[in-house]
């Protein structure tokens, strides 16, 4: 399927879109999502495909992108239509998550970042249990942080690596939130802090103590501390393989005065999201799936001489690269079979079944990219190492997919193995 759309300041320029990766009547998506995630893949390939190569090569934000996405009201995907903005479920932003992901693989990754704290506090929150007072004040606190992104373009991040085992949710996170009249005295540090510097607020995740009680889970607070509070600083440099736009530098809280309606989540609702809502912890994986396609992509069209700025030399006639880009073939549609499951399966008290699978799908999803790019490099040859090329970056960005907390591969692998041969309390002994 082919669209002609206008982009560029002018207007005068015309683009035929991409086919979209998941096609509307084949998923079965309603003209809704079809149009929400048709927006997301005009913008990213009209707009942000170009600037992505300034992004990565000076390890700079994407500022204007998220200006784009303001406009478009992309920044309010996930909030609800009664405060303004798009409405759009789990399933939906993580298909309009993968357009973006497919052109500019680091805009995709830190608009995940800035989604969630919607997507969380908003469909997410809305299928836990609450009792009514709990959730009309919850509604009250998120209306103002929507506000901000529907109206002004507020960036919100999402910090929580610490670098231990609190992000995979192996131990309470070590920021600590002790309480005081009027809200709460944050400090600690968070690492890997994606969009440090630009974001307008730092959606922390940290644990609650008082006076004489010891870090549990089970307190954990999720707070949106304003980047220019008081105590709060970002240091550290930013030169990393891949995904280098995302200026993910180390943040620091110290004796930051956080109040109460800066609370993202009431008390106890985080730890019931992390024990009942899984797959609020697969939503990194859009933007490798994205990446995944566009290795494909990329291959498909050099084979054929359509690459911009190249001879129009074709290469398909050799059955070698003929049986790569088949063996590519096989292996995207595999990828895409499991995750786009996967995220349609996303609610509260998933089956064990879709745990499982939730899990295999951020794997194929996190090592599959990667394995594309590279198979994609070695079939489209040397010209593919050059950085004037987009593969390059495809394959440098792909890479570090496998390392993304909390899921990390080697996570993923070691949770399937020990679930699917476990039950909830079953031991050896």
């Amino acid at each position: 399927m082919t669209v002609r759309v206008n982009h560029g300041a002018s207007g005068a320029e015309k683009a035929t879109l991409d086919a979209p990766m998941f096609d509307p009547a084949a998923f079965r998506l309603d003209d809704e999502q079809a149009a929400t995630i048709a927006q997301a893949r005009e913008l990213g390939q009209t707009l942000f495909a170009a600037r992505a190569s300034t992004y990565d090569r000076d390890a700079i934000f994407p500022t204007e992108n998220y200006r784009d996405m303001h406009r478009a009201g992309l920044l309010g995907i996930s909030i609800p239509r009664k405060h303004g903005g798009l409405g759009a479920g789990y399933q939906t932003y993580a298909l309009a998550a993968a357009e973006i992901g497919r052109y500019c693989g680091a805009t995709a990754l830190t608009w995940n970042m800035h989604v969630c704290s919607t997507l969380w506090t908003g469909p997410l929150a809305d299928d836990l249990e609450m009792d009514s007072a709990t959730r009309a004040e919850h509604d009250r606190r998120r209306a103002v942080h929507y506000k901000r992104i529907v109206e002004d373009g507020a960036i919100y991040s999402q910090p929580f690596s610490e670098g231990g085992a609190a992000a995979a949710g192996g131990a309470a996170f070590g920021t600590e939130a002790r309480p005081v009249k009027g809200g709460w005295i944050v400090t600690g540090k968070k690492i890997f802090a994606s969009l440090s510097g630009h974001a307008d607020y730092y959606g922390v995740l940290c644990t609650e103590i008082a006076e004489g009680e010891k870090a549990s889970r089970r307190n954990t607070l999720y707070l949106a501390i304003p980047a220019k509070a008081p105590g709060v600083s970002v240091v550290g440099d930013w030169d990393p393989l891949g995904m280098r736009g995302t200026v993910s530098r180390t943040l620091l809280f110290k004796d930051v005065f956080v109040e109460e309606d800066a609370a993202l989540m009431p008390r106890g609702v985080y730890f019931q999201a992390a024990q009942r809502w899984p797959h609020m912890f697969l939503t990194l994986s859009p933007s490798y799936m994205g990446l995944a396609q566009a290795a494909s992509d990329f291959t498909v069209r050099y084979l054929r001489g359509e690459i911009p700025g190249t001879p129009p030399v074709k290469r398909r006639m050799y059955p070698t690269k003929q049986i790569a880009v088949a063996q590519m073939q096989i292996k995207l549609e595999q990828i895409k079979a499991i995750w786009f499951q996967a995220v349609s399966e996303a609610r509260a008290n998933p089956s064990k079944e879709q745990v499982l699978r939730a899990y295999a799908a951020q794997f194929s999803v996190m090592e599959g990219a990667n394995e594309l790019a590279t198979l994609a490099i070695r079939t489209c040859g040397g010209q593919a190492m050059l950085k004037s090329l987009r593969l390059e970056r495809i394959y440098r960005d792909s890479r570090c997919g496998s390392l993304m907390l909390p899921w990390t591969a080697e996570l993923c692998l070691d949770r399937i193995g020990r679930e699917a041969l476990y039950e909830p309390g079953e031991t050896d002994d």
